[in-house]
């Protein structure tokens, strides 16, 4: 016996053998469908009994093995059924001779046999024979199990009839000696007389007997004759019969113990019949039939389980047939097949390390030259039996094995598509799984290098197989789940053939499906590059959306109608943790932040690059990037644009390396950061980009809210002067321009500013909109610095003291004289000196302008941009006044303003108030202007804080009446300066120069006289004509412009004449005469009430007079200021009348 069944179990030992064979020409697929319904009849319930017949089918068996079934009959073949197509009549006889050809090849063994024939009909296909069915074709043969259970019938008697002939005891018969093929030679010449040899041939005959019995049904006969030739031929030393009778017997208690069978395929024995024999089924039930029909007794059943091997015993029994087996070298087969049985029972058992040790004696039973499809077949059931007892790394070692069988080098064809499917059978025995999921949790399972190795063995059977994308897909997989196993070498060889690869088949994200129908995952590169966080990145500050607040609130949900619930408070904060605040813009560009490093000893390339993204159609633009040789962390920003509105979900990044195209979802990326991945996407809104007239500048400005400034630019402005700014609005977005708000503020600046810094008329503006994509308006803003001029610190000598008067000089034009600082005045601590202060000190403006604008589908949203421009302004100084005084005028209604002006420029300055001439100063130099201005009412301020509510107390109305009465006197007084070489102009404003006392000076009294000499206005140094002799009226009017009632009030009227040299003459009795009383008497004025006085004068003699009012001090006066009681001086002259002569 030469071949193996590695597919036998104990069971088999009770089975009928039957051989189903073609004859002639029978198609494969029509011979294997009729094979199927003929094995479908496995089992056949004996009629007239309990006892069931299991077949067991083979469709091809070799004639040798046949030789061995006296040794043990479940190896004889006892039946032949063959299949045959004959179509006509004449080739009846042909194939019926074919038909005794077959049955000569089993003919010592077969007890009975069976022709079906197919496809010929007629006169000779309706006559009634027994060993022959016609059928008219494959589709129309519905009695073929019927045929088959005849059959089973047919054989049933004759074994039956087999078995009772050889148990019959004879005693006067001799006992035939049992042989198997290579034992006839030796048994030649033997005495067939002795004790010995009847010995041999009854152990032999029970040991047969048992096998009939076991074959029949007759599950306890089996095991007593069994047990009577174990004890015959162990007398004997029988050893070879001796295993096999104890094999006999293990599988007849095997039968007994595990009625599901052993084979693997549980209840596959009772398809048909529904139990074991129903002694089998109902053994631990007292009265149950027995194999034999007949009622048995509890002491049967006793006798039975003490006759039947317990569970441990049948492995005893097992390995002690094997050893009997060893001893022989023609029993390999016998003993091999031998350890695959018992290592069935034992994988029943859960036994699995003696499991094992029957498998690897199996493993070294050296059998005759094996051809590469036996050993193919050997190391597969290997295999499948470590499978079964759980040895799974043993198991994949033999499959593998059995894979390499498949394409060796002795075979002319190898077979790399049988080597490729064993070779996907061994992944699981080594933790290996083709899905990259399984290696992307947890700690590496399984021995790597051995995976590597079994990676490199399946790349290089699909090569063979000429599959370039299984390669791809094998090669990817090895790179992605074993990149931290692989030597520097190993990443750039394997790297190296990927790309050859990919050049014939790019690596895809498709599916592979195999022919068996097993599908390869895709094998997405989340190694290459690995990512360690993805973050959303805003759009930027001049960008960014921002919602019109609505009067409800920006948060509030209009849906519920509660103002707070905790529910809808939790239901939020989950949203938020996966939704992202900000929002990004339909058309836009977006970015999103990936941290990546490059793990390969070598420049990684990483082409095509880009975003996946689920929600909203998202146009990806694509990037290339290398990363240098394992890196650091690495950003890299990927971009898009949203083409419609909506929620937006980033699930992942797509990439191509080594040829091979990934789409990487987070999900399925382990350790990586995000703060969130879905965003909203707004309605499209136009963009805005604006330009200017001034340079850039290097300042970048920090405001305190922190926003950023898109642009920023510069400029360098004397103190006191002005300049347009020029902005270029844009639209550089797709969407019209149809809203535009201007804000300004200033910031980062401790300076006092006077007037308004920036000004701008958006009316123009407006007029060019809405702003069409690509079209441009102008905005003029003017930037005016006027800053304090005021100079706190005293370098300066008082013009004063030089002792020059100003008295004597004409008071309509300025005086001018250069003053230069007295050395002795200077500090002798130089600290001190620079502490003083510095006239060429520059001082910084900072303004932000913003620009907020909307348009578009997202402006009908509610939705607005904002986009600001810093302005950077370096204020230098041009002219400081450095002292503030007043002289009082002739006029009451008037006074002297005189400003000592100094030039802090290092250019010619000239400076000029309204109606005065221009002063030209020089760099450094300082000069008084004086400037005859009129007197302010400042009564229209409000001097209390029930009349100004909006400020805080006493001392802000006070600075704001302070500042409001220094703005008006600055319009009045138009002081301007101009630089010629530099071709600049400025204002130079006083209202941060005037103190208290100015102000007062400057201040129109409350109580205004007029004094009126022949009618005409006395004031202003107007000198009244009049003449000798004739009366002078004289009227004195006062004009009450307090908030309070004034007076009674007396005054008096004194001429006198001054001599011009500092002597006044009041002694005017003969000079000049009152008609009436020379003192006035006025009564109580009312607000805003007059009152007019009438008197006379006459003058007796000519020259100039003047007039000294004064006023009777009394209590009421002394409760008003003394200057509300500043009369004008009255100059009177007094000629000669004129005498009409008579012609």
């Amino acid at each position: 016996m030469s071949v193996p069944d590695y597919m036998q179990c104990a069971e088999d030992h009770q089975t009928l053998l039957v051989v189903v064979q073609p004859i002639g020409i029978v198609p494969e697929e029509c011979f294997f469908r009729i094979y199927k319904r003929i094995s479908a009849v496995s089992q056949v319930n004996v009629r007239d009994s309990q006892r069931v017949l299991y077949i067991r089918y083979r469709h091809h068996y070799p004639p040798e093995n046949n030789e061995w079934g006296d040794f043990q009959t479940h190896r004889k073949v006892v039946g032949l059924i063959t299949i045959t197509d004959c179509s006509s009549a004449k080739d009846w006889p042909q194939t019926f001779e074919k038909f005794h050809l077959h049955k000569e090849l089993y003919g010592a063994t077969l007890y009975d046999s069976r022709l079906f024939v197919f496809g010929l009909q007629g006169e000779i296909a309706e006559q009634p024979r027994t060993d022959v069915a016609f059928y008219p074709s494959y589709d129309e043969c519905e009695t073929v199990e019927k045929r088959i259970e005849d059959f089973i019938e047919s054989l049933f008697i004759v074994l039956e009839s087999k078995r009772l002939d050889r148990a019959t005891d004879k005693s006067g018969d001799k006992i035939p000696l049992l042989c198997v093929p290579f034992e006839k030679k030796d048994f030649v010449g033997l005495d067939t007389d002795s004790r010995h040899y009847k010995k041999r041939c009854q152990g032999r005959m029970r040991k047969h007997v048992g096998d009939l019995c076991l074959q029949a049904g007759m599950l306890q006969d089996s095991l007593v004759h069994y047990h009577m030739a174990v004890e015959l031929l162990r007398s004997v030393n029988d050893f070879l019969w001796l295993g096999a009778a104890l094999e006999g017997l293990c599988s007849a208690s095997v039968i007994y113990h595990y009625p599901g069978g052993t084979g693997g395929k549980v209840g596959s024995r009772r398809a048909q019949g529904g139990s074991l024999s129903a002694e089998a089924g109902n053994r631990h039930r007292p009265g149950a039939l027995t194999s034999n029909g007949i009622n048995a007794d509890t002491s049967a059943e006793i006798g039975r389980a003490k006759n039947c091997l317990s569970p441990e015993d049948i492995i005893d029994k097992y390995k002690e047939a094997i050893s009997y087996y060893g001893k022989y070298k023609n029993a390999g087969v016998i003993e091999l097949e031998a350890c695959v049985k018992a290592v069935r029972v034992l994988a029943i058992q859960k036994r699995s390390m003696e499991a094992s040790e029957f498998l690897q004696n199996a493993v070294y039973i050296n059998l005759r030259q094996l051809s590469e499809e036996e050993k193919i077949q050997r190391y597969s059931i290997l295999s499948e039996l470590y499978e079964r007892i759980g040895f799974h790394r043993k198991s994949a070692f033999f499959k593998r094995i059995a894979a390499m069988q498949c394409a060796a080098p002795s075979i002319p064809e190898p077979g790399w598509r049988a080597c490729y499917k064993l070779l996907l059978e061994t992944l699981p025995g080594y933790s290996l799984s083709l899905d990259p999921k399984d290696f992307s949790k947890g700690t590496h399972r399984g021995w790597a290098a051995v995976q590597m190795r079994l990676l490199h063995e399946l790349v290089y059977a699909s090569r063979r197989m000429g599959n370039p994308a299984l390669c791809v897909r094998h090669l990817s997989f090895l790179l992605q789940t074993m990149l931290d196993f692989l030597s520097d070498q190993e990443k750039k060889d394997v790297t190296q053939s990927l790309e050859s690869y990919t050049a014939k088949c790019p690596g895809t994200m498709e599916y592979i499906t195999l022919p068996d129908g097993l599908k390869l995952p895709p094998v997405p590169f989340t190694k290459l590059p690995i990512v360690r966080s993805v973050k959303l990145l805003n759009l930027p500050t001049s960008l960014r959306p921002h919602k019109v607040k609505s009067l409800l609130g920006q948060n509030v949900s209009t849906k519920s109608p509660f103002i707070y619930s905790p529910i809808i408070a939790h239901s939020r904060g989950e949203e938020r943790s996966k939704k992202i605040e900000f929002q990004w813009v339909q058309g836009d560009v977006c970015e999103v932040q990936l941290m990546v490093y490059n793990p390969m000893p070598f420049e990684l390339r990483v082409e095509n690059m880009g975003l996946l993204t689920t929600g909203v159609e998202f146009e990806s633009l694509p990037a290339a990037l290398s990363l240098p040789a394992e890196s650091g962390l690495y950003p890299v920003t990927l971009v898009g644009v949203p083409q419609t509105t909506g929620q937006i979900t980033v699930n992942g990044y797509h990439t191509s390396v080594f040829g091979v195209f990934s789409d990487c979802l987070l999900d399925n990326l382990p350790g990586v950061k995000t703060s969130g991945c879905t965003v909203e996407v707004i309605p499209a809104l136009p963009r805005l980009q604006i330009s200017t007239s001034l340079p850039r500048s290097a300042h970048t400005l920090q405001p305190s809210s922190g926003d950023e400034i898109s642009t920023n630019v510069s400029v360098q402005l004397y103190n006191g002067e002005t300049q347009p700014l020029i902005i270029k609005l844009e639209n550089i977005g797709t969407e019209p321009l149809e809203k535009l708000e201007v804000t300004a503020k200033t910031v980062n600046t401790k300076e006092k500013l006077y007037g308004d810094f920036l000004t701008w008329k958006l009316e123009d503006t407006l007029s060019q909109f809405p702003l069409k994509p690509g079209k441009i308006a102008t905005l003029t803003v003017n930037i005016k610095v006027k800053l304090d001029f005021s100079c706190q610190e005293n370098l300066l000598q008082d013009l004063s003291d030089d002792g020059i008067s100003v008295s004597g000089l004409p008071l309509s034009s300025p005086f001018r004289q250069v003053v230069k600082p007295r050395v002795e005045t200077k500090p002798i601590n130089p600290q001190e000196s620079s502490k003083a202060g510095d006239f060429s000190h520059v001082k910084t403006l900072e303004a932000i302008l913003n620009f907020k604008y909307s348009g578009g589908p997202g402006h009908v949203e509610g939705y607005y941009r904002d986009l600001s421009l810093g302005l950077h302004v370096e204020v230098e100084p041009s002219v400081f006044f450095t002292r503030v005084s007043t002289l009082p005028a002739t006029s009451t209604r008037q006074c002297h303003l005189l400003l000592d002006v100094f030039n802090s420029t290092e250019h010619e300055l000239t400076i000029s108030a309204r109606n005065n001439e221009d002063l030209i100063l020089h760099a450094g130099e300082c000069q008084r202007m004086a400037i005859q201005v009129d007197k302010f009412n400042f009564e229209s301020f409000p001097e209390s804080p029930t009349d100004g509510t909006q400020f805080a107390n006493a001392k802000q109305l006070e600075e704001e009446r302070q500042q409001a009465k220094g703005l008006e006197i600055n319009s009045k007084l138009d002081i301007c300066w101009k630089i010629p070489s530099l071709k600049r102009e400025g204002e130079a404003s006083v209202e941060g120069v005037l103190n208290q006392l100015v102000l007062e000076h400057l201040q129109l009294a409350p109580l205004q006289w007029d004094i009126l000499v022949d009618g005409q206005l006395c004031d202003c140094d107007i000198v009244v004509n009049c003449k000798v002799g004739d009366p002078v009226p004289l009227q004195v009017k006062l004009t009450n412009w307090s908030k309070h009632s004034v007076g009674p009030f007396a005054l008096t009227v004194m001429p006198y004449q001054d001599y011009q040299n500092g002597v006044h003459n009041y002694e005017l009795q003969d000079a000049i005469t009152f008609v009436g009383s020379n003192t006035f008497y006025i009564d109580s004025v009312k607000p805003t009430k007059d009152s007019v006085y009438f008197g006379a004068l006459l003058f007796l003699y000519t020259g100039d007079f003047y007039l000294n009012i004064k006023f009777h001090e009394d209590n009421c006066n002394k409760e008003l200021p003394p200057s509300w009681f500043c009369l004008p001086s009255v100059h009177i002259r007094a000629t000669e009348p004129v005498v009409q002569t008579k012609l």
